[in-house]
């Protein structure tokens, strides 16, 4: 099965993991003029034209500096700071600029989830969780180490499945496909269900009991999609084609607010007259909406 673009997850980069504890290489790179770096500070970032600004060594501030790796020959660093430089309003979240990568070309952007993820697990770790003892980065920024018991500590990533239910003939005009809101957004705005994976669960388990839980509905069939990082701060979402067994919907009304079946005409007409909403083309959410659909479908959140 041919399934379409999932945007963010094109032109993986060189990790470069060999040269995270090679001294003489980091300096080496760092001292390169060419080099590219992206200075991230809490969580923020600066931009020039919707885009994630890249400077050079030389203009990068003092922080703590993450090896990203090679791309085109090229190294490309991150480096951390604890606070937002003044100005602050010069200083964005991924969200703002995100959508850029769909619009445009997105060479970058797994440099800049790469990025994005460390800075936010630098920032959520600050304590070893075995013994509370105070953390030192090593590996060139992919590695904690404890100074009192020495355990390492890695940047973690959860998995999380998100899913577009359908129930009905496939391909039919009667086929429906299951969306959901939550209360604390805007009016008609709608997307599919997801959730994170339990210990000790398989994906597909995973996709049946967030279903059964949210809405009520029983799935069985489970197709793989596709993934897709996202950093928000740091999951890997597992995208899924669940067919449903049951069609009665029983909202848990605390994650979700509303959920409705939707035909392909009922969707579109949604869409084309503003009362549907759907997902942004940035989300891998959008790419399960639209593979259902059988093309693109106009607005976006």
């Amino acid at each position: 099965m041919t399934y379409p673009h999932i945007a963010l997850t094109q032109g993986a980069h060189d990790r470069t993991g060999l040269q995270r504890n090679d001294e003489d290489w980091l300096a080496h790179a760092w001292a390169d003029p060419g080099t590219r770096v992206l200075v991230v500070a809490a969580a923020r970032l600066r931009e020039r034209e919707g885009r994630a600004l890249w400077v050079s060594p030389a203009e990068a501030p003092d922080g703590l500096r993450v090896l990203l790796g090679e791309t085109g020959g090229i190294a490309h660093f991150a480096v951390l700071l604890e606070e937002v430089p003044e100005p602050a309003d010069e200083w964005h979240g991924l969200r703002t600029i995100v959508q850029s990568y769909v619009d445009g070309d997105a060479a970058d952007a797994p440099l800049v989830f790469h990025a994005m993820g460390v800075a936010e697990w630098h920032q959520a770790t600050r304590h070893c969780p075995r013994c509370g003892g105070a953390l030192v980065s090593r590996s060139a920024g992919h590695e904690l180490e404890c100074t009192q018991c020495h355990r390492l500590q890695f940047p973690r990533t959860d998995p999380a499945v998100i899913m577009v239910v359908t129930s009905g003939e496939p391909g039919s005009e009667s086929e429906r496909c299951l969306l959901g809101r939550q209360a604390s957004w805007p009016p008609g705005r709608y997307s599919t269900l997801a959730g994170f994976v339990e210990p000790g669960e398989s994906l597909e388990d995973a996709v049946r009991r967030e279903v059964l839980e949210e809405v009520g509905v029983r799935v069985g069939a489970v197709d793989y999609f596709g993934n897709q990082p996202w950093p928000f701060p740091q999951s890997l979402m597992l995208g899924f084609v669940a067919r449903a067994e049951t069609t009665a919907v029983d909202v848990d009304g605390a994650e979700i607010e509303d959920a409705r079946w939707f035909t392909r005409t009922e969707m579109r007409a949604g869409a084309e007259e503003g009362s549907l909403v759907l997902p942004g083309g940035v989300s891998i959410s959008r790419s399960l909406v639209e593979h259902w659909y059988g093309g693109t479908l106009p607005g976006r959140w």
